[in-house]
């Protein structure tokens, strides 16, 4: 992965805050779903998704951030000799005056100072890397196995599991199928991250985690205005005219709402703490619906407004 402060467009020393803010920019912008006629846009939005994983990761930041590991979490190696303890590091062309034994003891002082324990040369049986253990006779290299790579996984959601909770089944790009746990108040573009449950590693390190965005569906009776909702409800000429009660869809199921005579269908009414979450409003628009076939009357009462009872609604 390249540079994850380059990634993102954000300095070294940018804040939690300030990193997400430039998270999610990025991640609207770069959406698969908003971008379908761009081919690159999955690796570009998989690229910001790992460059935002990898520094909201405190541990991973702080060691990439001393020069410990790359962008990838590779391990850096100072090398030999004088490799990690803060030992005095020579090249190559400076340990030509060393014997072997020097060179040896310049190695093993490197890690923690432990005594090395070596044998002239020509000696049978010199194995500088016999033995483990912490004090024990020797020393044996050791090096952590590289973590497989994350999955980038869209769930879709619709609001009604959004709104009440709960888990969610998804399948992995493994073909697994698992069952998500939705935090709570799930908001849109939000990231769920499972852990291990990602690429596994060819070297047999732990399994890499799985970065599920949360992606709302599109609803078919309400649409979305942030935390808000809007719904049409179809009324009668009559119930326009005169009042009365009618029940309203919501999330949590139909409610009843009140309608006062001569009711303006150019104004919205509210329905207060009915939106998503309860944290938004619901906004119920009117519709007007007409008999699907003419009538006489209403048609003979019409004219009669009309001709003795006009008034303006447009300029």
């Amino acid at each position: 992965m390249r540079d994850p402060y380059s990634v993102l467009g954000v300095s070294r020393s940018v804040s939690e805050k300030d990193l997400k803010a430039a998270y999610r920019k990025l991640a609207k912008a770069n959406h698969p779903d908003q971008n379908q006629s761009d081919p690159k846009a999955q690796q570009k939005f998989a690229e910001i998704s790992a460059a935002y994983d990898f520094l909201t990761d405190k541990d991973k930041r702080g060691a990439y951030d001393r020069g410990e590991i790359d962008a990838d979490g590779t391990p850096k190696f100072a090398g030999f000799p004088g490799g990690g303890g803060g030992g005095a590091r020579r090249s190559a062309a400076q340990a030509g005056g060393f014997s072997a034994e020097d060179i040896l003891k310049e190695f093993m002082s490197g890690f923690g100072g432990a005594q090395a324990r070596t044998t002239r040369a020509g000696a049978q049986g010199f194995d500088p890397f016999a033995g483990a253990g912490m004090g024990g006779a020797g020393f044996q290299a050791r090096q952590p196995q590289a973590k497989g790579e994350d999955a980038h996984v869209t769930l879709a959601v619709s609001l009604e599991d959004a709104h009440k909770g709960g888990s969610v089944p998804l399948r992995l790009p493994s073909n697994k199928v698992v069952n998500v746990k939705l935090p709570d108040k799930v908001e849109d573009g939000q990231q769920i991250r499972l852990k291990g449950q990602g690429t596994v590693s060819p070297w047999g390190g732990e399994a890499g985690d799985a970065i599920v965005t949360v992606k709302f569906e599109r609803h078919a009776t309400f649409r979305r205005d942030g935390a808000d909702l809007r719904v049409d409800v179809p009324i009668t000429l009559y119930e326009a005219v005169l009042g009365g009660k009618v029940r309203v869809p919501t999330l949590d199921g139909s409610a009843e709402l009140t309608l006062p005579a001569n009711i303006n269908t150019a104004k919205a009414l509210r329905l207060k703490g009915k939106g998503l979450h309860a944290a938004g409003d619901l906004y119920a628009s009117l519709r007007i619906v007409l008999p699907e076939k003419g009538d006489p009357d209403l048609e003979s009462l019409m004219r009669f407004w009309r001709d003795q009872k006009p008034y303006k609604v447009r300029d």
